[in-house]
């Protein structure tokens, strides 16, 4: 039986026929590596996310944490399902070997970890949120706060968080109050309050490590004082184990709409409940220096963009498997060319609009799953770069992350929404997965930075910066993709299609940054990030047409019909979208608050 979570065979035409995973072998990195040990983990993975993860996601969803004041309780299966992700070393997958890590492919690795967020995006919430604090004290912790707090992290003993958010600033980190108060002893006392922080409090792992952000008294105002320190929820003892409770109370549980299975806190730093060495204040260390808190977090924020448009595109994707699956097996309805009443009825499948829908949920998971995987793949390369091919990758990672998370995160959705469709009335039942698929992913356009957060950061910094180096590169590498279509008769109008598209993209972001009036010029960035994000999943899919066209086999016609109907269905939504943006309209600007009065 086919999986529903995710298409293995989709995962390996991505990964080895178009990404060229086992090319990465030839990379000192991973020279001990084969198609042998990625397909054994990807084995791994997709069994445990079927067996121990898919299993009590229903569970997990309909029986979400509780705080009786004292402790948060939980379901154990769980506990039970991130104790064996731990004890097959999955925490520590892409790190070195010094690390416990297996030094996986970042490829691989994210290919692996799709199949957990498909399956159970409430638990694997908790390894996703360890994984990018362990990276970022990697980069810049000192050699003692990786021993000290990365190596049990990577053992699955101590699980990380991130906090950022407090209640009266939101994303708007500049106006955070957290402050951290220097000790004589180089340490710090930190006192404040976190909001929306995941993962803040449970009983899943021995230890929690914060990292925090923090005010220094002193600082320089808005994001330039900000600084960045490692808050464990317990303190250790000499042999490094979790022994004092540290200053951070869990104020109370935030409950989504989705991601239920996922702790959702509003932590309260400094409160004087516990006082570590009879002072009241949480004990913290700085990371790295002081004032660049911020710069540090954005490794973990980055890594975590492109981790929720992965997350976004497999919540989506196994949306669509589930509702091709009823489509092919619920009878309902007659052919329009069909006047009898006595037939029997046909399957779903065989209406054109049920088609359409499908069509479109395929065209936008493959096209999701395809652009983070590839992202995924460009950070391989640029970890082991040569100085002249660098400069390249890393603005290529840098202009496609806002896309890489919001695009999946708004268009997987879209899939959820017509899976939903495609059930009809059963869609919206709890008895069915699809609903929950919905609503889990409706999280994802506000996770890590908002759709208008991502589009003032392209429109405004990713598209100039370097007087447009990154996207002189993306447009570059974009023409090479349409270049290598052109000389194929079934690809050479898509590929002219491509250009078009970007060439207008590159024109009208000229407009918009000549206007001379910065607030008009991003006024209206989300429309220029839905219209970016489409031009690149065009991209993405004739990449994937290039190696699938004129094979012989209904995956690879499944994958050329997809992309046709992205390039004939989708893609021409962007000259719209780009009419409006050339127009400098200022609609949305010059609206005053007091008009919205009824």
């Amino acid at each position: 039986m086919k999986s529903l979570i995710l298409s293995r065979r989709d995962v390996d035409f991505m990964v080895y026929e178009w990404l060229n995973a086992e090319q990465l072998c030839e990379m000192p990195r991973y020279a001990d590596h084969s198609r042998d040990t990625f397909d054994a983990t990807l084995d791994l993975c997709e069994q445990m996310a079927t067996h121990h993860f898919a299993t009590h996601n229903k569970k997990n969803d309909a029986n979400e944490p509780w705080f009786d004041g004292e402790t948060v309780h939980m379901i154990p299966e769980v506990k039970a399902a991130l104790d064996l992700f731990a004890q097959a070393g999955l925490v520590a997958a892409g790190q070195d070997y010094e690390m416990g890590g297996m030094q996986l492919p970042t490829l691989v690795e994210k290919a692996c970890f799709a199949w957990f967020l498909a399956a159970n995006v409430g638990t694997a919430a908790y390894p996703f949120l360890t994984i990018g604090n362990a990276n970022l004290l990697r980069a810049y912790g000192t050699p003692e706060q990786i021993n000290t707090w990365v190596l049990p992290m990577m053992q699955g003993r101590f699980f990380g968080t991130m906090c950022l958010s407090e209640p009266q600033a939101g994303s708007s980190l500049a106006d955070i109050k957290t402050r951290a108060e220097p000790q004589p002893d180089g340490s710090y006392r930190v006192f404040g309050n976190k909001m929306w922080i995941s993962g803040g409090e449970h009983s899943l792992s021995e230890n929690i490590v914060h990292l925090v952000l923090a005010k220094i008294p002193g600082s320089p105002p808005g994001v330039k004082g900000i600084s960045l320190f490692i808050v464990p929820r317990q303190l250790l003892d000499e042999q490094g184990n979790s022994a004092e409770h540290n200053d951070v109370v869990l104020a109370g549980l935030n409950h989504k709409m989705g991601y239920r299975g996922t702790t959702n806190t509003l932590l309260n730093f400094g409160e004087g409940k516990f006082k570590p060495n009879g002072q009241a204040g949480a004990v913290a260390w700085l990371v790295g220096e002081p004032h660049k808190g911020l710069s540090y977090m954005f490794h973990m924020m980055n890594e975590a963009r492109i981790g929720v448009g992965l997350g976004a595109a497999a919540l989506g994707y196994t949306g669509y498997l589930h509702s091709f699956d009823y489509a092919c097996e619920r009878k309902q309805g007659r052919l329009p060319s069909n006047k009898d009443p006595l037939s029997v009825p046909v399957a779903l499948i065989d209406h054109a609009d049920i088609k359409r829908m499908l069509l479109a949920q395929k065209a936008y998971v493959e096209g999701g799953l395809a652009l983070n995987l590839y992202c995924a793949r460009l950070i391989d390369e640029e970890r082991n770069a040569l100085d002249e091919e660098l400069d390249r990758i890393t603005g290529l990672l840098d202009i496609l992350t806002p896309i890489a998370k919001s695009w999946p995160s708004q268009w997987c959705l879209e899939a959820n929404n017509l899976a939903i469709q495609v059930h009809g009335g059963y869609g919206y039942t709890r008895d069915y997965n699809v609903e929950q698929f919905y609503r889990d992913n409706r999280l994802n356009p506000i996770h890590e930075g908002t759709h208008g957060i991502q589009a003032i950061d392209l429109l405004g910094r990713k598209v100039v910066i370097n007087h447009g180096f990154n996207f002189e590169q993306l447009m570059s590498t974009i023409l090479q993709t349409s270049n290598a279509a052109t000389a194929d008769v079934n690809l050479s109008e898509y590929a002219s299609m491509l250009d078009a598209a970007i060439y207008r993209l590159a024109d009208v972001t000229r407009q918009l940054h000549n206007s001379g009036h910065q607030e008009l010029t991003l006024a209206n960035a989300s429309v220029y990030l839905e219209a970016f994000g489409h031009i690149v999943v065009a991209w993405i899919w004739l990449e994937q047409m290039l190696i699938a066209n004129g094979r012989d086999d209904d995956f690879y016609r499944g994958k050329m019909q997809a992309g046709k109907y992205f390039f004939i269905w989708e893609l021409p939504k962007t000259t719209p979208w780009l009419d409006l943006l050339a127009t400098l309209d200022d609609t949305c600007l010059t609206m005053q608050a007091s008009w919205f009065s009824s």
